[in-house]
């Protein structure tokens, strides 16, 4: 009898999130395969190196005066590469063969927790300039 594979999020889903939100969606979407897997510990060093590269790109986008916001972009792809190109192959050789979850949850929460910063960005401008 074949063994039943466990669903797991696409190289796709982990790049576009690592693009578009940031290495560290990426990585929690890469760290829920591992956990599927039963990778504990391969799935805690993928959280950990997506914080740090998270850090790194926060850091990377704030060194010029005028911080350049499509320096998070390419810092997220070049995470999401590695993620993607690097983690998947090695811990998912046969990855192509996993059936696939859908992203509409981890993409609601992506939205959500995007549009709480977005208001508190608001908020905050608006707070320093009625002083």
């Amino acid at each position: 009898m074949e063994e039943k594979l466990p669903k797991i999020y696409s190289k796709k889903s982990i790049l576009g999130f690592s693009i578009f939100l940031s290495t560290l969606f990426g990585g929690v979407l890469l760290f829920q395969n591992l956990l599927d897997v039963n990778k504990k510990k391969e799935a805690y060093t993928v959280l950990g190196i997506s914080i740090v590269i998270t850090i790194l790109t926060g850091i990377i986008v704030n060194i010029p005066d005028k911080p350049i916001s499509a320096l998070a972009y390419v810092c997220g792809f070049a995470g999401g590469i590695l993620l993607s190109d690097y983690f998947v192959p090695k811990y998912f050789p046969n990855e192509p063969e996993y059936p696939k979850k859908p992203i509409w949850k981890p993409l609601i929460i992506g939205i959500i927790i995007v549009g709480i910063l977005v208001a508190l960005a608001i908020y905050s401008a608006s707070a320093e300039n009625s002083y």
